[in-house]
């Protein structure tokens, strides 16, 4: 079906979202086309009001809106410790369960030279430069254990091992709750590695 030119447009633009397809976009849009305009002035100006807003930590280089971050100006975190992780999102993530207490390091992205990254594409360098500016004691890898999570985690523990700090890695495994028969080998293999004194 040949649409008018402006939904086109509209629907060419969802598709750039990741995991968003052709019919993805198309629901997308024509769900916009059916918000009352009020509502849809309001999507459009929070959509502007974000990316005007939205800044990059110049500490830990979180998404926040202040630079450095809250996280990073806060007198109540741990700052012994570093959590490294790939993405804003895991940090979210990490910090939803109200546990870690320490600052973080968002390398924004992973080293995955199938896409073109290497290590020079992402925060390694600064990450070093924290190291030696900084009282840290450990280094928390909170990598994802993808193909790419896993190289990136054994170069940075390659090039923090001379810093004399803690290295360590978040345990993978077995959510709560799920049943082994349906775990696959490498979920089960992180679950024995990741597994603890009782």
């Amino acid at each position: 079906m040949i649409y008018p030119k402006s939904i086109a447009t509209l629907i060419e633009h969802f598709q750039k979202f990741p995991s968003v397809g052709p019919k993805s976009a198309q629901r997308m849009a024509f769900y916009l086309l059916r918000m009352p305009e009020t509502e849809v002035q309001k999507f459009a100006q929070a959509i502007i009001d974000a990316k005007a807003n939205t800044r990059t930590c110049e500490v830990c280089f979180n998404l926040s809106s202040t630079s450095p971050c809250e996280i990073c100006q806060s007198t109540k975190r741990d700052r012994s410790t570093i959590c490294v992780v790939a993405e804003t999102k895991d940090l979210i993530a990490i910090e939803k369960t109200n546990e870690y207490k320490g600052l973080y390091h968002v390398l924004q992205g992973v080293i995955s030279p199938m896409d073109g990254i290497g290590a020079d594409d992402i925060r390694i360098k600064e990450l070093l430069t924290r190291l030696t500016s900084e009282e840290v004691q450990e280094v928390i890898l909170a990598l994802s254990p993808s193909v790419e999570g896993e190289a990136t985690s054994l170069y940075l523990t390659k090039l923090m091992k001379p810093f004399g700090i803690k290295i360590s890695r978040i345990a993978f495994g077995l959510p709560v709750g799920a049943d082994l028969e349906y775990a696959d080998e490498i979920t089960i293999t992180k679950a024995i590695e990741g597994r603890r004194e009782v």
